[in-house]
């Protein structure tokens, strides 16, 4: 079977241009296949910030409001998509960019109140078109998503790039040996998030429920991991959660079930 690669990276890493370009130039020399699932969170804030709009994030998913998407729509399939295209282009990558809206590519229904909370303007993935990825991945394109889907009916709405980073993993299983790898600016997975010693070398579902429950694990890093998981339940071979100066995963966290 084929191999794939699927890195999803972070917005704290696309915010800074040399850490970027660093990272850009590691991805692009990753042999066979590969998909890059971008975020833009860093950056978003620093903009809602520069014209007082407020952002507000809850158990590290954003709450999107009509100001919020619109901001999103223009940071991260616009400036943010592109200028990681561009630089592609420049390594010899032939670089496609998309959104879910794009050749319907991934399409979601607007999620609803969960626990008092209501998150907006914010997607969860109900269909992918399958046929079509496997056609651009064949013929040698290397797909860069931005996190923004639609719901079918003209709405566009703003998706955990997590989230899509787990679920293309799952629906190309069949078709690829996937090795699904989410990039961060810390080492891995931390016991405690102010050391980066206190990595967890392996990390086991039934030892995320625990460290969930303590409180060790929380914020940004629960929705990355329950997509991780979620992934490895599907039969993705290998997730490993790593620094994005590691893209080949040399160290990090590598997740069991």
């Amino acid at each position: 079977m084929k191999k794939l690669t699927i890195i999803k990276v972070g917005g704290k890493i696309i915010k800074d241009p040399d850490v970027r370009n660093h990272f850009i130039k590691n991805f692009s020399i990753i042999v066979g296949y590969k998909m890059l699932i971008h975020g833009g969170g860093a950056v978003l804030d620093e903009f809602a910030k520069g014209i007082n709009v407020e952002t507000k994030v809850v158990n590290g998913r954003r709450i999107t409001t009509e100001k919020i998407l619109k901001l999103a729509v223009m940071i991260y399939a616009g400036l943010i998509n592109k200028e990681i295209v561009s630089k592609l282009q420049s390594f010899g990558i032939n670089a496609i960019g998309f959104t879910g809206a794009d050749a319907d590519i991934i399409r979601s229904s607007m999620r609803l109140v969960r626990n008092n909370v209501n998150y907006g303007l914010v997607g969860d993935i109900q269909k992918i078109n399958v046929h079509l990825l496997n056609k651009l991945i064949n013929n040698g394109y290397t797909i860069v998503f931005a996190p923004i889907t639609h719901d079918g009916e003209g709405q566009l709405l703003n998706t955990n790039a997590d989230s899509i980073a787990g679920e293309v993993s799952k629906i190309l299983v069949c078709n690829y040996d996937i090795r699904l790898v989410y990039c961060l600016d810390k080492n891995g997975v931390l016991v405690d998030e102010t050391d980066e010693n206190s990595i967890i070398k392996e990390l086991s579902y039934v030892d995320f429920q625990k460290y969930k429950k303590d409180g060790a694990i929380s914020r940004g890093m629960l929705p990355k991991l329950e997509n991780a998981f979620s992934a490895l339940f599907s039969g993705v071979k290998e997730v490993v959660i790593t620094c994005a100066s590691d893209i080949n995963c040399q160290n990090g966290t590598y997740l069991k079930l």
